[in-house]
């Protein structure tokens, strides 16, 4: 039987991709200004945390314009979210719920 870590998925090892992924799994959309208050981090990591979970097909992105400003909005596929699910159930798997 192989350890539970074999399950993590690398593109959400990195803290912002998966506080990303995590906040996303929240909701329909959101757009980015208010991705990068929430998860609290500056443009350039959020923008290349985008960009790499773009690339796999965890995200889509989608720019609108509304009043004249265009905004990026970002959604989790349904890839994304199932990526999401198998990462924190191996994450439960490794800790055993130790977290509470």
């Amino acid at each position: 039987m192989s350890h539970p870590r074999h399950q993590l998925d690398e593109a959400l090892l990195t803290p912002v991709r998966l506080s990303l992924m995590a906040a996303l799994a929240e909701v329909d959309e959101a757009d980015f200004a208010t991705l990068r208050e929430l998860l609290d981090v500056a443009d350039s990591p959020l923008s290349k945390a985008i960009s790499h979970l773009q690339e796999l097909g965890y995200v889509r992105v989608e720019k609108r314009t509304l009043g004249g400003r265009s905004r990026t909005w970002v959604a989790a596929t349904g890839a994304g979210r199932s990526a999401l699910a198998a990462h924190v159930a191996a994450l439960h798997a490794i800790t055993g719920g130790a977290a509470g």
